[in-house]
């Protein structure tokens, strides 16, 4: 126990919102979901299952945002292709949970998913064996967009590509995949994606709580996943990430190997990625090619943009803040979200440069400074 609060007060030190974060986070989670469990229905405390699955999607959302500011915020790399690496993680889990769909699917066929049998496969892929078991639909979920991320990387930084040429570079990769994963003879359920998924690990997807207990998970991860990136960054290897990022020309001329540092920053963004698109697939209930589409690998740069970027936590806030925005709007005006997000991002690189937790440290350091003249006078 006592390691355990020093690991956490080191933590705080060189995160000082790492502990807060995790303590809110676990706390709310925990109280969303004894709400849900405990409570009648009738209650005015009663947390509905829809709104466990939409704060699960949140989380996913959120995941997907830190993994976006490791790399944009804290390395200066903005890339537009992390849609690509969350999908991959998503088809990964959509794969696993067709296979548990077995002979209950609306063709009776023990082995093929039913969009193989309607379009006549006569045997399973070889990219879908070994699919059916959990433990090696995780790792693909984790390893496809990792290796992808590192063939990718290693290609573009090695050959000194920066700037708006690597953006472009990165978003033409997912536009590529959401080509490919269109085509039926991919195997990957074509335009419908994969979905109607029956069970997880033998957990009905349907019951409460198996939702609650995907909730839980998500929001366990997130907070790991929050620690320790906030422990990486504030490492040695973080700060010549800081300098990389700030100067890489200067970092390169004293001895360091940028390249090698930005293909391991952008890798480990691409699995965080590939995790929170597996955790968000069984809450949803649906994976499509339309998760590879550029225009969300743009929203979660507004996310983290509206949160504040090289903060982690700005980048949670800005994916819980902008996704409950798009919600309610879509519900009143779903045709004029496109238009209204446009807009906040507009407004946000006009008058919060650095996002939320820009402005909250410019109202701190002038709350601080009024104060400091009150104590002198």
């Amino acid at each position: 126990m006592k390691r355990l609060t020093a690991w956490f007060s080191e933590g705080r030190s060189t995160g000082k919102h790492t502990l807060p974060f995790v303590v809110i986070l676990l706390s709310v989670t925990i109280l969303a979901s004894a709400a849900n469990l405990l409570l009648p229905a009738d209650s005015v405390f009663y947390v509905s299952t829809y709104t466990i699955t939409l704060l699960g999607k949140y989380l996913c959302y959120a995941m997907l945002a830190l993994a976006v500011d490791i790399i944009w915020g804290y390395c200066g790399i903005l890339s537009l292709g992390h849609g690509a690496f969350f999908a991959l993680g998503g088809y990964a889990m959509g794969m696993y949970l067709m296979r548990q769909i077995g002979d209950r699917g609306v063709y009776g066929n023990p082995l093929l998913p039913d969009f193989m049998v309607f379009l006549d496969w006569k045997e399973l892929p070889w990219f879908w064996l070994g699919m059916d078991q959990f433990w090696f639909a995780m790792l693909m979920a984790v390893l496809v967009p990792g290796l992808l991320a590192f063939v990718f990387g290693w290609l573009a930084f090695r050959s000194r590509v920066t700037g708006v040429y690597l953006s472009i570079m990165t978003q033409a990769l997912t536009y590529a995949l959401l080509l490919a994963f269109f085509r039926n003879e991919m195997g990957f359920g074509g335009n419908n994606g994969l979905t109607d998924f029956k069970e997880i690990l033998g957990f009905s997807l349907q019951a409460d709580s198996t939702r609650v207990a995907l909730f839980l998970i998500t929001a366990i991860l997130l907070a790991v996943v929050f620690v320790v990136s906030q422990k990486i960054l504030a490492s040695r290897l973080g700060k010549v990430v800081l300098a990389i990022r700030d100067s890489e020309s200067r970092s390169r001329f004293i001895g360091y190997r940028t390249d090698r540092y930005k293909v391991w920053l952008f890798v480990y963004s691409a699995v965080i990625a590939g995790i929170a698109g597996a955790l968000y697939v069984p809450q949803v209930g649906i994976i499509n090619p339309g998760e590879f589409s550029p225009i969300n690998s743009i929203e979660m740069v507004i996310w983290v943009a509206v949160g504040g970027r090289g903060t982690l936590i700005g980048a949670v806030i800005g994916a819980l803040l902008v996704n409950y925005a798009k919600t309610r709007f879509t519900a009143i005006m779903p045709d004029a979200w496109l238009f209204a997000l446009g807009a906040m991002f507009v407004l946000v690189t006009l008058y919060l440069p650095k996002g939320l937790m820009g402005l909250y440290g410019q109202l701190k350091a002038k709350r601080n400074s009024v104060m400091k003249k009150e104590s002198q006078a």
